[in-house]
This record gives C-alpha cells, structure tokens and sequence, in this order.
C-alpha cells in the first residue's frame, strides 16, 4: 500500500463533525510534542551527563540535572511543537493565534528557565570547591537571573501583544523613574555587591563587626540584596548589602593574616603604695633575673646624677631615687619581651596614663602571636595573672573600690561595736578579754 492510499484511507477515517477534528488534530498534536519532549530531555540529558563525567566535571553533571536544566528544555521544546504545529488545526479561527502567542510565550519562559538552571549549577559548583571559602559569586549570579528575567519579560509580553520589543523598551524608557524608584534597593545592593567583591573588601568566613546593625561574628552568606552574619551567640544577623558599602564596620580578616593580635588592658594601681625604694629594698630585687641588669644600669645613672649635681649633699630628700612603680614597668616590660607568644617585632610597651580617682592606670600594650580567641584570651590571663601576683613583691597594691566585706569589718572595729562586745562579756567570762583588746582598736581608731 502506497503513502497515498495510506492518506486517503486516513482522510476517510476522520470524524465529519469539526469538534472532532479538532480534538483529534489537537491530540494528535499534544502525542507528537510529548515524545519530542521525552526524547530531546532523555536523549539530551545522558548525553550531557555523560560527557561530563568523563570529562572529569562530575559535579557540573549532577548540579545540572538537581536544578531540574534538561527538563526545563524538554518544556521548551513541547511548548515549540505546540507553537509550530497549532496553525496546522483547521477551523480554530482566532483560537490558534491566542494558542500560538501563548506557547510562544512559554517557550521563552522555559529557555530562560533552562538558563537561570545553568546559573544555579554554576552557583553550586562554586560552592563545593575551594575559593567559594573566602569569595562568593552569588551576588553574580543573582544579577545575572534578575537581567535573564528582564529580558524575558519584554520578550514574553511584546510576543503576547504582538509588538516588537523595541516598542516595549521605549515604553520602559518613559517608565524609569518609577523604575528606579520600585528597584532602588535592588540597584544599590547590586552596586554595593560589586565593589565589596571587586574590592576584596569582605569575604565568606571573615570576622566582622557592626554594632549599628547587632551584628558581632563570622560571614555566612553573600548574596545581592543580604549579608548574612553569624553571631557569637549563634544567632545570625542579616544586613543588607548597601549598607556594609555605605556605613563602617570592622573586618578583623587582616589581624587574622597578619598572626598578631592586640593586647590592651589597663592595671589600676593604688596611688598610696607607690615610694622610693631604699638600698635594702634594692639589693633584694637584684635576684630577680629579669630586674637584675635594669638595675645595675639605674643604680650607676642615679649615683652618677647625684654626684654631679648634689656633691656631698647625702638628704635622701634631694637624691635622686628609684621608685617602686618605675620598677614595676621596667619589670614588665622585660616579662613581655621574655615571652614566648608575645610579638617582639610589633609595638610593645607599659606606660603610666594620667592618674585619677580610681589610682593610677598602667597600661600593657602588646600583640600576642596567636589570633585564635582561645589562645589569645589564655596568652592575656596569664600575662596579668603574673603581673598582678608581682605586685605585692614590689611593694604595691592593685586599687579597688571598697566592698561590702570592708565596709562591714569596719563597722567591727567601730566604738559602737566595741561597747557592744563589751555588754556581751558581762554575760560571758570567758570573752572578757578578746572584749577588752577590741576596746583598745576602737579608741585607737577613734
């Protein structure tokens, strides 16, 4: 049987009725783009797959098929079908125009889809590997899915409208004010997102810190409208990106990378312990090994200084002397230059600041050579777990405001509280004379 006789024999087997012609066209039809679209997304898809796993990119070939990209293609080409093959219906008039735009739409909307698929596995193999540690494309890839998306858009309506895009463009054109009004937080973010990455000024994993914003911990997230952060406390803070452009904020990704850390800290030393040493005192400190040289030095430029200026005058008043506090600096600082985990080519040093009502503060600036919280904060306790335990060695006193406990044993040693003592060893023999003695301290105290 010819191809001929095949096609009559078809003709004389279509239904007369013309609804159903058309469903049967129409079905025959939705058949045909089925299988296209079965065959291209199969075919397609273990094609692409396949090459990409020999190729050694195994992961672009499962970030494609988990982003759904060979399906998406499948629709855009069910939906082509469907726009090619719709004007070969007979007797749906206007109806095969409205269908026609409306799968011409689709398709469009489906390879854009399809694309936008692609970005995202871009984005995921990005995230598995290496860089994605300090740097983030997301923001990227973001813009990039939002100007696809543009593009779609006035593809898609000046099809369904029948009007070229260039009509649509200038329409938008009249419209971008509102335009950049509506998207104003989207073109700052995108302009902010760009220099933050171009700049190198923040990267996923760096420490930051913006108290305006509550935000206190390490970057989780980059993307083109949010910076997400996680905080200590393990809570997570979201900023929008412009504003880590336009206001300040702290990045501690350089102290990390430079391996020094700096120790600030202040000891407040109480004003009424700070003298002169006398020689007793000073031939006592020599068997410190880290005074023992520092001392040698000041004792020959005091006794050298009181020569020339003061000849035979011996009033301890008019010599010069060393004092209790100065050696304490002197010792700190060779402590610090002594350590192990403190940076020795960095500033370090212990200085006097002004006094005040709460005693003299001496500061300890240094940098440690660990940057870790944990070591960092181990290195700063046991520097001033020493210098404080050194204090009373020096004949000084760290300052501190009286407590509860000083106010009460000062009521102990009041007259009130020593008559009262006093009524209660006339009951009691035996506490007569502790009694009497807390008598003796109270009228001293008086």
């Amino acid at each position: 049987m010819t191809f001929d006789a095949l096609l009559e024999l078809f003709q004389q087997r279509i239904p007369a009725h013309p609804w159903a012609q058309i469903s049967l066209y129409v079905l025959a039809l939705a058949l045909i783009a089925a299988l296209a679209q079965w065959l291209v997304a199969r075919v397609v898809g273990r094609v692409v797959y396949r090459v990409l796993s020999l190729s050694g990119n195994r992961e672009w070939a499962a970030a494609l098929m988990r982003h759904r990209t060979y399906r998406r293609l499948g629709y855009a080409v069910f939906l082509a079908v469907i726009t090619v093959g719709i004007s070969q219906v007979p007797d749906l008039g206007k109806f095969s125009i409205l269908i026609e735009r409306l799968a011409h739409g689709g398709t469009w909307i489906s390879v854009f889809l399809m694309l936008s698929g692609v970005l995202g596995a871009w984005q995921t193999v990005f995230a598995n590997s290496r860089r994605a540690q300090t740097r983030s494309i997301k923001g990227y890839v973001q813009i990039a899915q939002l100007a696809l998306w543009l593009v779609c858009g006035v593809l898609v309506l000046s099809i369904l409208i029948d009007r070229s895009p260039l009509w649509m463009l200038s329409g938008i054109g009249a419209l971008s004010a509102v335009l950049l009004l509506v998207f104003k937080d989207t073109l700052l973010s995108l302009v902010a997102s760009t220099q933050l990455t171009s700049n190198d000024m923040l990267r996923i994993g760096d420490w930051i810190e913006m108290t305006q914003s509550n935000a206190d911990g390490f970057v989780m997230d980059i993307a083109l409208h949010t910076v997400k952060v996680k905080n200590w406390d393990n809570t997570v803070t979201t900023v929008p990106t412009y504003k880590l452009f336009s206001e300040s904020y702290r990045n501690y990704r350089h102290m990390f990378e430079s391996g020094a850390r700096r120790i600030k800290r202040t000891l407040r030393i109480d004003a009424s312990t700070v003298r002169f040493l006398d020689d007793e005192e000073l031939k006592a400190l020599m068997r410190f090994r880290l005074l023992h040289d520092y001392l040698e030095v000041k004792q020959q430029e005091v006794e050298q200084t009181n020569r020339a200026l003061l000849g035979g005058n011996s009033d301890p008043v008019n010599r010069r002397r060393l004092t209790n506090l100065g050696t304490f600096r002197a010792y700190g600082i060779a402590f610090l230059r002594a350590h192990p985990d403190i940076h020795h080519d960095l500033l370090l040093n212990l200085r006097m600041m002004e006094p005040d009502s709460q005693g003299i503060p001496i500061e300890v600036y240094c940098f440690s050579t660990r940057t870790g919280w944990t070591d960092y904060e181990r290195i700063q306790g046991d520097i001033f777990d020493h210098l404080l335990a050194i204090l009373p060695e020096l004949g000084l006193r760290l300052y501190q405001a009286p407590s509860g406990a000083d106010l009460a044993g000062m009521r102990e040693y009041s007259p009130h509280g020593a008559h009262a003592a006093l009524a209660a060893a006339a009951t009691d023999p035996g506490a007569r004379e502790p009694a009497q003695s807390q008598m003796d301290r109270a009228d001293r105290v008086a």
